[in-house]
């Protein structure tokens, strides 16, 4: 069966406009953008390393957003991978670094664990079918 759910179709869509709301500050005005959200101090290198990361999976979430369930398991993986070593990254450094004991720290960990969650749902349910 190479039927993708509708409400799959638009999870990636509503993932595209998150990554690229996020992206979009953190790549024009890094320092300011994290400064807002509690960061005393602020590598603009690695933030727009991030920020490339958010178009990416973004742009291609938007990009294959009409396409077959091959390619949507192709890209929850990739999701899964990226949402995972992100997730665990973040919370290593929370531990090690109570400076980045932030509530926005805490706040991307779980947005980062909640897209982790539905798009393993979702790989398993493709899988499945």
């Amino acid at each position: 069966m190479d039927t993708v759910p509708k409400s799959l179709r638009n999870w990636f869509v509503a993932h595209f406009a998150a990554d690229i709301a996020f992206a979009l500050p953190l790549f024009l005005v890094p320092r300011e953008f994290l400064t807002l959200l509690g960061w005393a101090s602020v590598d603009p290198f690695a933030a727009r390393l991030v920020a490339a990361a958010l178009f990416g999976i973004g742009g291609e979430s938007f990009l294959s957003r009409k396409a077959s369930a091959a390619a949507y398991k192709a890209m929850l993986r990739l999701k899964l991978i990226w949402s995972g070593s992100a997730l665990l990254g973040m919370s290593l450094t929370v531990l090690q670094f109570s400076a980045y004991r932030l509530p926005s720290s805490y706040l991307l960990i779980i947005v980062f664990a909640l897209f982790n969650a539905l798009w393993l749902y979702w790989l398993r349910r493709l899988n499945r079918a």
